[in-house]
């Protein structure tokens, strides 16, 4: 099921305090088109950027009761380009994210806020997905 056979794209809006409002994201994969639809926008709605890079894949499905295999697939490639996008956006330089996968293709700021719209080329590596329990036992070893 997971594959990584196309790019994708995704807006992030921010306040005018540069705070997480939203991003859209659209891929299209193995024949399927995925889009924001985990709950993770609605989620982060409020945090600082720097905030948001800080947040683990495991504490994410956790808190948004991700359980599905196809539903921690999703919620990953999303997880994984918003953080990408974030860091290419400030600049920030992590060895967990793979901020060259983007390519931001325009920034409009306005009284509202800002827009940051970005070309996302495929992840290097797709997640291990693990059942909830299993999940669980490798969070508490670390």
């Amino acid at each position: 099921m997971p594959c990584s056979d196309s790019s994708s794209s995704m807006v992030i809006k921010l306040d005018s305090e540069d705070n997480f409002v939203s991003f859209e994201y659209a891929k299209i994969t193995c024949g399927r088109e995925i889009t924001g639809s985990t709950g993770l926008s609605e989620y982060l709605k409020g945090y600082a950027l720097p905030e948001i890079l800080a947040i683990s894949f495991a504490d994410l499905a956790r808190d948004l009761k991700v359980e599905a295999e196809e539903d921690q697939f999703i919620l990953y490639l999303e997880w994984d380009v918003l953080r990408a996008g974030i860091a290419l956006y400030l600049g920030v330089e992590d060895s967990h994210i793979d901020t060259e996968r983007c390519l931001i293709t325009s920034i409009e700021t306005d009284e509202n806020g800002t827009e940051i719209a970005e070309v996302v080329l495929p992840p290097r590596e797709l997640p291990k997905i693990l059942p909830c329990n299993l999940a669980e036992q490798a969070d508490s070893k670390e």
